[in-house]
């Protein structure tokens, strides 16, 4: 990761991780083994004890002679704006000030404080999530110009090594918060598995990241020298990408789902793409048809698969549904589900603010509205998400009777190529809940904080 002439820029939060790593930096220095171009800190702003972390890592800078590298932006405030997670805000946004750091600074890496216990905590939240191989790998040791030299400590040594030390750093109170996934985690799940299943589990997960990650690289490595199966041209400026359907067909599926991933990757402008999209895809392989998955228009064109890019901003809320093909995903509460075909997710979380009733912010949603409000005691179970059927009727919440969906697709106006495109949720029975970004049933309006609130939102992938 580093020798004698490495220009390493150390990311530091305050904690005892990122802590432990600087003062290690700093021994390694001392003895020539590194050097230490500055400290960065990014301020997410999300917190009221963020300014006083701020502080404490302009003085430990300070203390050490070292320049120190600081951004503050209001993380939240990007994630409303983009239609993003908060902790996906939050990840974009710091990634973006090391690469500005690291230029500012000269520095050939930027080292980050990962330890094994992150790097388990990161392996059992995807693997819940749902993860092949890429997604278990977990962290990378070195990933392009960011290294994670604590990635074998776990973070039981490292406060061992500031405690002998007599080195002080800051604790994040949200870490307490157990609403988040990786702090549930780390409070209950890990402990519990280590209780009652495995002494080792912390160990035992790590190493599985590490094979997971072997098994990537040596599937990328079999991707790469695959490739001729794939070519790239170019249609007004964007990248066409095309995968001969046989030679496909005639691939291991591992292999066969990662040369898909890859393919599509290079032609999103750098959007994320899914396991959902690259299934969608792997369906056209029997099928004809389309859809639209981030950053591109991906169909089936005789023998081949061919993914045409797009420009940002060219397509609306959800793709024309012309070539939509029927679509049904099971959505748990809380969770998230996203809809390659249309080229949108929805998720479905227990509004836990405590709020009455009145203060909800809607108990129906408009034409415009990305967000839902709707009874949690009538959703039990888990939630489907899926497009039109036959039949389909609802009570819409404004109107008061009874309609068929296609009647009041027609009565809002909404055009007849995206009907097919528009996410319906049901609940176990079938019946509508939200008619997605338009409508919710009348019957599952909150009229009573003692119903519960369960919160559906609709965002663009």
């Amino acid at each position: 990761m580093a020798d004698a002439h490495t220009r390493v820029l150390v990311a530091l939060s305050g904690g005892s991780d990122s802590v432990a790593l600087t003062h290690i930096a700093h021994e390694l220095a001392r003895a020539g083994e590194l050097q230490v171009a500055g400290l960065a800190h990014f301020n997410h702003q999300l917190r009221d004890t963020a300014s006083r972390d701020e502080r404490f890592c302009r003085a430990l800078a300070e203390r050490l002679g070292w320049p120190i590298a600081v951004e503050r932006e209001d993380v939240a405030a990007r994630a409303e704006r983009e239609g993003r997670s908060l902790e996906d805000a939050a990840h974009g946004a710091r990634y973006a000030f090391f690469q500005r750091a690291r230029a500012a600074y000269n520095a050939d890496v930027v080292a980050l404080g990962h330890t094994r216990d992150d790097q388990a905590e990161t392996f059992l939240l995807r693997l819940l999530r749902g993860a092949g191989a890429r997604g278990l790998a977990s962290m990378h040791p070195r990933n392009g110009p960011i290294v994670r030299p604590l990635l074998d400590c776990r973070r039981a040594e490292l406060r061992a090594y500031l405690a002998e030390r007599g080195i002080a750093y800051v604790d994040d109170e949200t870490n307490a918060d157990i609403a988040i996934a990786r702090n549930r985690v780390r409070a209950e799940l890990l402990p519990m598995l280590e209780a009652r299943f495995n002494p080792n589990i912390v160990e035992t997960l790590a190493t599985e990241a590490d094979l997971a990650r072997d098994e990537w690289v040596w599937m990328t490595q079999a991707a790469e020298a695959f490739g001729a199966a794939t070519t790239v041209a170019s249609s007004n400026g964007e990248p066409v990408v095309t995968l001969e359907l046989e030679r496909l067909a005639a691939t291991p599926p591992a292999l066969a789902r990662m040369l898909v991933w890859n393919s599509m990757t290079r032609a999103s402008g750098g959007r994320s793409i899914s396991y959902d999209h690259v299934a969608a895809a792997m369906r056209l392989m029997n099928q004809d048809g389309g859809f639209d998955a981030p950053g591109q228009r991906v169909e089936r064109i005789g023998n081949r698969l061919v993914l045409t890019g797009r420009p940002p901003g060219t397509v609306g809320r959800w793709t024309s549904s012309k070539q939509t093909t029927p679509f049904e995903y099971p959505l748990s509460i809380p969770g998230e589900v996203v809809l390659p075909e249309v080229g949108c997710a929805i998720s479905a979380e227990p509004d836990g603010s405590g709020r009455p009733a009145s203060a909800i912010v809607r108990s129906h949603a408009s034409a415009e509205s990305d967000v839902a409000f709707v009874r949690g005691d009538l959703c039990n179970g888990a939630l489907v998400v899926r497009n039109r059927r036959p039949g389909d009727a609802f009570r819409p919440v404004r109107g008061g009777r009874r309609k068929k969906l296609q009647d009041f697709f027609v009565d809002t106006k909404v055009s007849r190529s995206l009907r097919d495109a528009v996410p319906i949720v049901v609940d176990a029975e079938d019946r509508i809940v939200w008619v997605a970004g338009h409508a919710i049933d009348a019957a599952f309006r909150v009229t009573d904080p003692a119903q519960g609130v369960l919160i559906l939102r609709l965002r663009r992938v």
